[in-house]
This record gives structure tokens, sequence and C-alpha cells, in this order.
């Protein structure tokens, strides 16, 4: 039975108990309310809620550990022997894997039978050929071990998945027969029911902060491990990247860094005069007609997919600097360059300061407007003299929170700046950030055992720490500014 089927087979018995505890408490009462505690449709959603909660809360759990205790335990079946030259446990994992799942298509099919599976253990060439006709590719060397814990990890993951079955339909009618066996007129079933909602909106309100304590510590773990096999002192005082798998590799940061701020402060150079201007007229100049069509179509820019934007960067705006700039001046001949990615990002931010301005300008009180038109001050000095002070503490936080956006950007770096770490002055030339780098180091089949691969999760502890600084500041800005108006 499907995950899906499951889960469908849960709501519907849920939904039957519902409709039937609520009958239940009413036929107990005689048809009469007035003798129910609680209304009849909370003597239902305890019934509901007892029956699907408990059941669901299972199934999830126990597809997040199932897997973990398979491949556990699979692993340890995989001798030496059974690793190539080169390659690594995880690797040959996911040979195992992909051969299991060949498995359940080759008898998915028709093609062979279980006792045919059960006999594919000689012929490994034969197990390669057969699971390419089902459009599965593996290593080029079958090994027997790998062929029998490929046939271990399916068996246990079909014997997993019939126990999470039962297991999760008995809890669900158990829960169903618990909670009709509590109906009763004097059941307090709305307090019941109303402090099982409550519990599952704290545990609601906890997931996001139990994820960010989890991306915290994963980061953080596998950082200490980075540095157990990398010095510290490299990492951040080297001014060199260069990564090589396989060792001598030097992965200091400071060159990842300079291309991320030297991108950023472009983007901000273009972005925040550019939305602080237009947030200006959009709030004090703009009629209501104007601004009710300007608005929208400005904020449509926030509304396009970063790769659109990247292949902005690669096929129209690297093309004319290098060719109208980069070229006549000598500064390069690449297309890819700091300022591409640096303008075109620079677009990108273009609503997020202009929407954040244009909400604290409106924010800002008419009595000081009506006050400086009083003493005799024109619009446009009311404007510079009143109102963008008293603004500039939320305009300030706008532009922190753009610059946190410039900083984690990815796809606009990669096809407008390149992949080249290095440190240089020339805006024309081409340059990367920390984000490319995560995801180029983390690329392929690559194991996490070696400083190459490592370094990723020291590369985004650095950037989470510095990000998470830009909001804390730009937070505070912001509430500061809200408490002084409010």
């Amino acid at each position: 039975m499907s995950i899906g089927l499951l889960t469908l087979i849960v709501i519907a018995l849920a939904a039957a108990g519902f409709l039937i505890g609520r009958q239940l408490a009413l036929s107990k009462a005689g048809g009469d309310i007035r003798r129910l505690h609680s209304l009849p449709g909370y003597y239902g959603q305890t019934v509901f809620l007892f029956t699907a909660v408990p059941a669901l809360l299972l199934m999830l759990l126990w597809l997040l550990v199932q897997p973990l205790l398979i491949e556990t335990r699979v692993t340890s079946m995989i001798s030496a022997t059974d690793i190539p030259d080169g390659s690594s446990a995880s690797l040959v994992m996911t040979d195992v894997r992909r051969i299991a799942e060949g498995i359940d298509l080759i008898l998915a099919r028709g093609k062979l039978g279980e006792t045919d599976i059960a006999a594919m253990r000689a012929d490994l060439a034969d197990v390669r050929s057969r699971l390419a006709e089902v459009g599965v590719a593996v290593g080029t060397n079958v090994k027997p071990g790998v062929f029998e814990a490929a046939k271990a990890y399916r068996d246990l993951s079909h014997s997993g998945h019939l126990a999470l079955t039962v297991a999760v339909l008995a809890l669900a009618l158990a829960g169903f027969g618990y909670a009709l066996s509590r109906i009763r007129p004097e059941f307090r079933a709305r307090n019941v029911s109303e402090g099982f909602v409550r519990v599952l909106l704290i545990a609601a309100s906890l997931v996001a902060i139990l994820t960010t304590v989890g991306i915290v510590l994963s980061l953080v773990f596998e950082t200490i491990h980075f540095f157990r096999l990398y010095p510290a002192s490299k990492f951040f005082l080297s001014t060199t990247w260069n990564p090589k798998f396989g060792g001598g590799s030097d992965l200091g940061i400071w060159p990842l860094i300079w291309g991320t701020l030297y991108i950023s402060v472009i983007a901000l150079v273009v972005a925040v005069p550019v939305g602080i201007f237009a947030a200006i007229f959009l709030a004090e100049y703009a009629s209501k007609k104007v601004r009710a069509m300007t608005k929208p179509l400005l904020e449509v820019l926030a509304g396009i997919p970063t790769i659109v934007y990247g292949l902005f960067a690669l096929i129209t705006v690297g093309p004319v600097l290098r060719d109208w700039f980069a070229q006549p001046l000598g500064l390069g001949t690449s297309s890819s360059s700091v300022m591409t990615a640096g303008l075109v990002m620079g677009i990108m931010l273009i609503p997020f300061v202009s929407s954040l301005s244009d909400d604290i300008i409106n924010a800002v009180p008419q009595s000081l407007r009506d006050g400086s038109y009083g003493l005799g001050a024109t619009q446009s000095e009311t404007v510079r003299q009143v109102i963008l002070p008293a603004a500039l503490p939320g305009i300030v936080g706008a532009i922190l929170l753009a610059a946190s956006r410039a900083i984690g950007e990815t796809m606009i770096v990669v096809l407008g700046a390149g992949a080249a770490a290095k440190m240089s002055l020339n805006p024309f030339e081409a340059m990367t950030t920390v984000t490319v780098k995560i995801v180029s180091q983390l690329t392929g089949d690559t194991e996490f055992a070696s400083p190459e691969t490592l370094v990723s999760f020291a590369l985004g502890l650095t950037l989470f720490v510095f990000t998470l600084g830009l909001n804390i500041l730009a937070l505070v800005i912001v509430r500061k500014y809200r408490e002084q108006y409010e």
C-alpha cells in the first residue's frame, strides 16, 4: 500500500469518526443537545483528532527513521572487498539503492519473478543487462556482496513498509475506538478538542524553531569536522582558493568573501538609489491612478525567477558591458564579470528596496507633513528635511535586508560573474561568491570525508553568521522605528 493511499485511508477513517462521534453523542443525549456538555461537533472533532493525528505522526516519524536504520544495517553487510578502488561506501550504497529500485521495476513489468530474483547471484553481467533494460544504470563491476546487499535493502524496505501500514492502521483504529468509548453527555469534548488543537498549534510553531536549530547544528558539527582535517588558520587567513580533490588544497575564504562583497556592493549601488527614488515618487508625488499602475509593475521584478535574471546577465548585459566598456578600455575580454552580476542583481533588488521604503515613508505621520507645510516649506523641502530623516531608520533596515538577499544569491552569480575565485579591483573580471562555491564543492558524487567537500559547511556557517547579523541589525532598526511612530 502506497503512502498516499494509506494517508487517505486514515483521513477517511477519521472523517467517518467525526460523523459517527457526532451522531453517537446526540443519540446518548436522546436527541436533546441541551443535555450535552459541548456542541455535537466537538464530540466528532475529538474522534477525528484521536484517529488521524497519532497515526499520521507515527507515519511521519517512521518514514524519517526507517531509511536511516536500513542504510546502517545494509552498510554493515558491505565488506571492504566490495568497495572498488577509488570508490567509497557511500557510492557503493548508491548502487545498492539503484539495484533495489531496478529489481522492483523488473518485477513490476513482469520480466522476472521473485524466485528468479533470488537465483540471480552468479551471472552479475546478466544483472547489469536486465537493470539496463528498465533504465537503471549501476557501476561497471557489480560484485556479489553488493547485489546481496541490494536484495537485503529491498527486503528490509518492503518489510518496513508493511510494518508501517499495519502500525498506522492499528493506531488509527485504536484512537478511533478510544475516542468513541469516551463519548457520553457529560464528557467535556470541547475542552479536550481545544486542548488537542492547542498542542498541535504549539508543535507547528516549534517546527520553524527546531528547523533553524537543526540547520545550525548540522553546519556546526560538519564545520568542526572540517577544521579537524584542515587548519582554521589557513581557512580564515589564506588569500588563495585552490581546491584539489585528493589532497594539496588551499582553501582560503578571503577570495570568496571579496567576490561576495564586491558584487553585493555594486548591486546595492544600483538598487538603493533607484529603489528609494521610486519609493519617494510613489509615496509623495504619484497620483492614485499612477501609483495603482506603477507599483504592481515595479513589484513584478520581485516575481521573476533568479535563473531568468542569470540568463539575462549571460546573454544581454554581459556582452554589452564587454563590447562597450571592457574591451575598449582594455579592462577585460570576458562577458562574465563582477559588473555584470552586480548590475543584474541590483535590478532584482529594486522592488525589495522600493516596496519596503514606500511602506515606511507612508507610515510617517501626516502631522509632520502638515507642520512642515504650515511653516512654509515646499513639497521637495518637506521630503528632504522632514520625511526622509523621519523614515531613515526604516529605510536603512530595508537596505540591510536587501543586502542580506544579495549576499545569498547564487544563480545570477553563476551565470553572470563566472566561477573564478580571486581578489581584484577590476570590476570587469570574472569572480565568484561563497554561495557559488558551496554548490560547486557539493556537486557530483562526493563523500563527506574530505576537506574539499566539508569546506562547504564552513562556508555555509560563515555566510549564515554574516547574513544573520545583517538581518538582526535590520530588524532592530525597523522595530525601533515602528515603536517610535506607533
